[in-house]
């Protein structure tokens, strides 16, 4: 695994501060935490994706081009790959304007696509999730909203431009309830995403920081949909360090069934994010 700290790996998992749980809604398989590994947070803090080859891809702040922070793009989010193409989400300083995704093609040809911000539509872009069929970008904004905002995927939709260039919203899934601070969402199925929260309040579910599972009458095409949200349990906060924790990216891996989410922890102990594994199981 690239940029694995393994050094620090027995200080960090000596003390349990958050559920280490899994949980089930009704008919549901629930998720068994399987694993526990350590990426640097500089390097791989922000978000992981799986490739083909079941390796894993982090990105973190030092993983900007220099060329992309010369032109004010400062903060990637949690990325994914899909069909050999990886997929980041860029954000600007507080005056932006704009919001980018970057696409990497398997040749390695980087190609950068920006969204003009809507009327009322924040400028952060937390993550990318391709949908499975490899039409579909959907993306999210910070704080408390009650969607997701959806794009034709870059390169692999053909209504996008091929070398890069203007990417407009295509459509938004309504959620059923408000979320808030989402850091990463991972399509599970054709209808169903999971998406990690770095809410601690509390007030929107009863989890800290929860995992949340958006189930969708059908699959993604185009057309308005609506999704119904629930929190499954809350994600790990373990550390020798006290203070607050920071939810980040999330991944599952469709050829193993494994899970993955990140949590930053707090201190002088956020120099390494720890990423815990889930499997599925029946109740």
């Amino acid at each position: 695994m690239k940029r694995q700290l393994t050094a620090v790996t027995a200080l960090l998992s000596a003390f349990t501060l958050g559920a280490a749980g899994t949980a089930s809604a009704a008919g549901d398989p629930g998720w068994a935490e399987t694993g526990t590994a350590y990426t640097d947070t500089l390097g791989g803090g922000q978000g992981l994706a799986t490739r083909a080859d079941g390796s894993l891809l982090y990105r973190g702040m030092t993983d900007i081009p220099l060329d992309l922070r010369f032109k004010g793009w400062n903060h990637v989010g949690d990325p994914d790959i899909a069909r050999g193409h990886t997929f980041d989400a860029y954000q600007g300083p507080d005056t932006a304007t704009s919001k980018m995704f970057a696409v990497t093609a398997p040749s390695g040809k980087r190609y950068e696509y920006v969204h003009q911000l809507n009327p009322g539509e924040k400028l952060n872009n937390s993550f990318a999730t391709v949908s499975p069929d490899g039409q579909w970008l959907v993306s999210g904004e910070w704080g408390e909203q009650r969607r997701l905002q959806v794009f034709p995927a870059p390169l692999l939709n053909p209504s996008t431009p091929q070398t890069g260039g203007d990417l407009k919203e295509a459509w938004q899934i309504t959620l059923d309830k408000p979320v808030r601070d989402i850091q990463g969402c991972d399509f599970v199925t054709d209808t169903r995403l999971l998406c990690a929260s770095n809410d601690a309040s509390a007030t929107l579910f009863p989890e800290l920081r929860p995992l949340l599972q958006v189930d969708l009458p059908r699959k993604v095409d185009g057309q308005p949909i609506t999704g119904s949200v629930k929190a499954l349990f809350a994600l790990p906060q373990r550390s020798v360090c006290t203070g607050a924790f920071e939810t980040e990216g999330v991944d599952y891996d469709v050829n193993s069934g494994t899970l993955r989410a990140e949590m930053i922890p707090p201190g002088v102990c956020a120099v390494a994010t720890a990423v815990y594994s889930y499997q599925q199981v029946t109740s």
